[in-house]
C-alpha cells in the first residue's frame, strides 16, 4: 500500500477560513463519491464552520483524563480501524494531551499517511517552527505549539487561505471568530492590522517559495529552458573559526530571498595542511550548512584569496559572504588580510559582503602559533631582519655616547637572530648570526675597525653568541618542520574521513568525485582512465575540466589503480607527500566506477525483466483480446456460408456489419501492437514539418460517436513543427479514451492553447479521475485502468501515443479535470517563426 497524500490549507492567522475550506473540500469529494470522514476537526463554537459538519461521517474522539479534567483527542486507533479514503484532521501543530499516543498531532497524521490514508489538515504560519522567534518579534506571543518546517513541506498540496487584515477585523468585530468577552482584547493586541499584515506577508513569501520549487520541478519535467533566469550561487568562506556559523546563517538569508539561490560553503587549507581550523568547529560548520540545504567543500591551495577566488569563479558564484579580519590591528604589518584581498581582486563579476561578528579584532594569534608555512613575506621579513637589523643595531650602538658594553651588544644581537629564526627560519638565523658576529668582531670587540681580538674573553663570547644562534636556529626550524607534518597529517586525515563518508553515503556520482579531486589538488583537469588488457589503447571512464589527458604518460601526475586503471592530473606537479592522499581518491574513484556499472547492469536486468512482462503480456493480449473479434469474424462468416438457414437481408447485412467491425478491432489492436514494437526498437522516425493543429485535430475525431467531442481551436495559434500521421494517431487515440470513459453527461472537450514556444492541446473528459500514484502507470505498455472491460483494448493506446509525442519532441502528461475527471495535455513544439494558416474550419466546431 502506497503513502496517502497529505493536503494542507496554510493561513497566516486565526479565522482566515482554514477549517470551512477544508470543510469545503470533504463536500466535494462527498458528492463526487469518495469515503471521507472527520477524524478531528474543532469548530470552536463558530456557527458557519459548525453547519459545515453536517452531512459529514464524524469519527468517535478519544477522551483522556488528565489532572482531573477530561479532554478529548483524535482516536488513531479508530481512524486506522475505519480505513477512510480521506481523513480530515484539523490543527496540525497541536500538542496531545499527556498519556495520547503520540505527543503531537502532525505524528498522528504520519500514522495515517504510511497507511495508505489520505489526509486534509490546517496549520497557520506562526506555527511553524522555523518562525517561532520571528512572530514572537512581531506579535508578543510565543507559539508554544509548533510543527517541524519539513513536515509541512513534505505536503504532496499546499494551499494558502488568504484574507485582507481588514476583512480579518471584520469578522472578528460581527463575532465570527471569537466570544464577545474575548473580541476587543484580540483586536487590540494579537489582531492588530500591523501584526496581520507581517503574518500575511510571512505567509505569502513562505508560500511562494514553495510555488518556486514547484515550478522548477514543472518546467525540469517539460524541459522548458527559454526564460530561465540566473541562478544566484554564495560562496560562504570559512575559516574553521567561531564566526563560521555567523557567516552561514547571514548566507543563508540572504539566499531565502531569492528563488533557487544556492549556498557553497568552501574551507580553505594550506597544502602543507598547516592551519588553525578546529576540526570540531569545522564539523558543526560542515552539519550546519547541510541543513541550510547548502554543501560543504574543502579545497587546498597556498594562497587563500586567489583559491576562493578561483573556486568561486569554477562554480559560477555570484555573491561571497566573508567575515571581518579577527586580526588585531598591529597584525596588519603581515598583510591586508583575506576579506581585503578578495574585494580588491574579484572584479565586476563578484559582489563580496563583509559580514560583522562577535570575533572582530579579537586576535588570530601569531603566525607561528597557527603553525602555517612559512609565507613570502615571512621569509623577506626574515631575511631584512636577520641582515639589515644588525647593520641598523651597529649603527644605532655606535651613535651612542655611553655604550652599553659587550655583553648587553652580544644580547641585542642574539635577540635579532632569534627574531630572525622565528619570522624566516633556519637561513635567515644564520645569516643574521654570521653577520652579528662580524659587526661585534669589527665595532665593539677590541681592537675596533679589525677583524682581530685581542681579549680572549671576547672572542669566548662571539664564539658563544654564534652557537647559540645556530642552537636557536635549529630548534625553531626543527620545531616548524614538526608542526608542519602534525597538521598535514591532520588535513589528510580530514580528508580520507570526508571519502569514507561519501562511501558510507552510498555516493556513486563519478563526475562528482572527479569534481571533488580537481578542486582538492587545483588542477585543470581530472581523468579516469582504463584499458581491458596492456595492449589495448586507454580510454576515457570519466573526467571533469577542459581538454583532460587521454593517456597517463600526457598527464602531470598519474596513479594508477591496479593493472589497467590510471587517475591522470593535468596542471600541475604535485609533490610526493601529495600521493598518499591522491591514492585514496584514485581507489574511491575505482569503487564508483564498478558501482556505477553494477547499477547499469542491474538496470539492463530490469529492462530484460520488462521485455519479458511485456511478451507475457502480448501473449495474454493475443490469447484473449486478439482471439475476441477473430471469434466473432469467425461465427458471422459461417453463418453466412450455412445452408441450413436462410438469412434474411437485414441478418445478412448484420453479420456482414459484424465483420466488419471486428476486423476493424483488429486492425487496431494489431496497429497498436506494430506501433508499441517500433517504439521499443526505436524504429520510430517522425517526418517534421510546420503545420496546423486544425488540419490534423478534425480528422482524428472520425471514430468517436457524433457530438460526444467539443473542439476549441483559436484561430491565433501558431503552427507546430510534428509529424501529422503521427500526431493524428495520437490525438485519435487519447480522444477515444477520454470518450470511452466519460459518462455522457456532456462532451468531452478538446482545446489548443499557445504558452511561449509551445502549443498545448487538452483532451478533458469527466469521468471518475485517476488517482495521482496512477497517473504514470497508465502511459506504461498492457495497463486499463480501473473497470476497463475484457475486449476495449490491450492497453497500448496511451502508450504509443506517448512514445509518438516525445518522439516528436513533446510531451503527453494526466492531470486532474477541476470538479471531477482527467485531462490529457499534449505539449507541441511550436514552428520556429511559424505564421498562422487561414483556418479551414470555424474556431468552435461540435463533433
Amino acid at each position: 500500500m502506497g503513502r496517502g497524500i497529505l493536503r494542507i490549507y496554510l493561513g497566516a492567522a486565526p479565522g482566515v477560513g482554514k477549517t470551512y475550506a477544508m470543510l469545503s473540500e470533504a463536500h466535494r469529494r462527498v458528492e463526487r463519491g469518495t469515503d471521507c470522514v472527520v477524524a478531528f476537526v474543532e469548530h470552536h463554537d463558530r456557527p458557519r464552520t459548525e453547519v459545515m459538519l453536517h452531512g459529514l461521517e464524524l469519527l468517535p474522539r478519544r477522551e483522556l483524563e488528565y489532572r482531573g479534567t477530561v479532554f478529548t483527542e483524535m482516536d488513531v486507533d479508530a481512524v486506522l480501524e475505519r480505513a477512510p479514503a480521506v481523513a480530515l484532521v484539523d490543527e496540525l501543530a497541536h500538542t496531545n494531551v499527556p498519556g495520547s499516543r503520540n505527543a503531537k498531532r502532525w505524528q498522528d497524521v504520519e500514522e495515517l499517511l504510511r497507511a495508505g490514508i489520505d489526509v486534509i489538515s490546517t496549520v497557520n504560519i506562526q506555527h511553524l517552527e522555523s518562525l517561532g522567534d520571528v512572530v514572537e518579534s512581531i506579535t508578543g506571543v510565543r507559539q508554544r505549539e509548533t510543527v517541524p518546517d519539513e513536515v509541512v513541506r513534505r505536503a504532496d498540496q499546499i494551499e494558502l487561505v488568504d484574507m485582507s487584515p481588514q476583512a480579518l477585523r471584520r469578522r472578528m468585530a460581527h463575532g465570527n471568530i471569537y466570544r464577545p468577552d474575548k473580541m476587543d482584547a484580540a483586536l487590540s493586541n494579537y489582531f492588530r492590522p500591523g501584526n496581520l499584515t507581517a503574518l500575511r506577508e510571512l505567509a505569502l513569501l513562505w508560500v511562494a517559495d514553495r510555488v518556486d520549487e514547484y515550478l522548477q520541478q514543472y518546467r525540469g519535467e517539460h524541459n522548458i529552458r527559454t526564460t530561465w533566469q540566473a541562478r544566484e550561487r554564495i560562496v560562504v568562506g570559512l575559516t574553521g573559526g567561531p564566526e563560521g556559523r555567523t557567516l552561514i546563517r547571514r548566507a543563508s538569508r540572504m539566499a531565502a530571498k531569492g528563488s533557487g539561490s544556492e549556498i557553497l560553503a568552501v574551507y580553505i587549507a594550506r597544502s602543507d595542511g598547516l592551519t588553525s581550523a578546529s576540526p570540531k568547529e569545522l564539523a558543526v560548520q560542515r552539519t550546519l550548512v547541510e541543513d541550510l540545504g547548502g554543501t560543504f567543500h574543502h579545497v587546498i591551495g597556498d594562497d587563500i584569496p586567489a583559491a576562493l577566488l578561483e573556486f568561486a569563479r569554477g562554480v559560477n558564484a555570484t555573491q561571497i559572504v566573508l567575515g571581518s579580519s579577527r586580526r588585531k590591528t598591529w597584525q596588519y604589518i603581515y598583510g591586508p588580510g583575506v576579506g581585503a584581498t578578495v574585494a580588491r581582486e574579484s572584479g565586476p563579476d563578484l559582489d563580496v559582503h563583509i559580514v560583522t561578528h562577535e570575533e572582530v579584532a579579537k586576535g588570530r594569534g601569531l603566525p607561528m602559533a597557527r603553525g602555517a608555512r612559512l609565507g613570502r613575506a615571512r621569509i623577506i621579513w626574515g631575511w631584512l631582519v636577520g641582515v639589515v637589523g644588525p647593520v641598523l643595531l651597529a649603527v644605532v650602538l655606535r651613535s651612542m655616547e655611553d655604550a652599553p658594553g659587550l655583553a648587553n651588544d652580544v644580547l641585542l644581537f642574539l635577540f635579532l637572530t632569534v627574531a630572525a629564526a622565528l619570522l624566516g627560519g633556519v637561513r635567515p638565523a644564520l645569516a643574521s648570526a654570521a653577520v652579528g658576529s662580524m659587526l661585534l668582531n669589527y665595532w665593539f670587540t677590541p681592537p675596533t675597525h679589525t677583524l682581530t681580538v685581542q681579549d680572549p674573553e671576547n672572542i669566548v663570547a662571539i664564539v658563544i653568541f654564534f652557537a647559540v644562534a645556530v642552537a636557536v636556529s635549529s630548534v625553531v626550524d626543527l620545531a616548524a618542520r614538526r608542526t608542519h607534518q602534525a597538521a598535514r597529517l591532520r588535513a589528510e586525515s580530514e580528508i580520507l574521513s570526508f571519502l569514507a563518508g561519501s562511501v558510507l553515503r552510498g555516493e556513486t556520482a563519478l563526475d562528482a568525485l572527479l569534481d571533488r579531486v580537481r578542486e582538492t589538488f587545483a588542477m585543470e583537469s581530472v581523468a579516469l582512465l582504463e584499458r581491458s588488457s596492456d595492449v589495448e589503447p586507454w580510454t576515457c571512464a570519466g573526467s571533469v575540466g577542459p581538454a583532460p589527458v587521454t593517456r597517463p604518460d600526457d598527464a602531470d601526475v598519474d596513479m594508477p589503480v591496479g593493472d589497467n586503471m590510471a587517475l591522470a592530473l593535468s596542471g600541475r606537479v604535485l609533490p610526493a607527500e601529495d600521493r598518499r592522499v591522491l591514492g585514496a581518491f584514485a581507489a574511491q574513484a575505482a569503487v564508483v566506477l564498478d558501482r556505477q556499472r553494477l547499477v547499469g547492469e542491474a538496470e539492463q536486468a530490469r529492462r530484460l525483466a520488462e521485455g519479458n512482462r511485456i511478451r507475457t503480456a502480448l501473449l495474454a493480449a493475443v490469447s484473449h483480446d486478439l482471439r475476441t473479434p477473430l471469434a466473432a469474424i469467425k461465427a458471422a462468416v459461417s453463418s453466412l456460408r450455412s445452408d441450413d438457414v436462410a438469412w434474411s437481408d437485414e441478418d445478412e447485412a448484420e453479420l456482414l456489419a459484424g465483420i466488419e467491425d471486428g476486423a476493424d478491432r483488429l486492425d487496431h489492436l494489431v496497429g497498436n501492437l506494430l506501433d508499441m514494437s517500433r517504439l521499443q526498437t526505436g524504429t520510430v522516425t517522425p517526418l517534421i514539418r510546420e503545420i496546423d493543429l486544425d488540419e490534423v485535430v478534425p480528422m482524428a475525431l472520425g471514430g468517436v460517436p457524433e457530438g460526444s467531442v467539443d473542439l476549441d481551436i483559436p484561430e491565433t495559434l501558431p503552427m507546430v513543427a510534428v509529424d501529422p500521421g503521427l500526431l493524428e494517431r495520437v490525438v485519435a487515440n487519447i480522444v477515444e479514451n477520454a470518450v470511452k470513459y466519460n459518462p455522457g453527461r456532456e462532451p468531452v472537450g478538446v482545446a489548443a492553447s499557445a504558452l511561449g514556444g509551445r502549443v498545448e492541446l487538452r483532451v478533458v473528459d469527466r469521468g471518475r479521475g485517476v488517482p495521482d500514484e496512477a497517473k504514470e502507470r497508465i502511459f506504461e505498455p498492457f495497463q486499463r485502468y480501473g473497470d476497463a472491460p475484457r475486449g476495449a483494448g490491450v492497453g497500448l493506446g496511451l502508450a504509443v501515443s506517448r512514445g509518438f509525442a516525445e518522439a516528436m519532441g513533446g510531451t503527453l502528461d494526466a492531470e486532474d479535470t477541476p470538479g471531477g475527471g482527467l485531462t490529457m495535455v499534449l505539449t507541441l513544439t511550436a514552428a520556429p517563426g511559424g505564421i498562422r494558416a487561414e483556418a479551414e474550419l470555424p474556431a468552435r466546431a461540435t463533433s
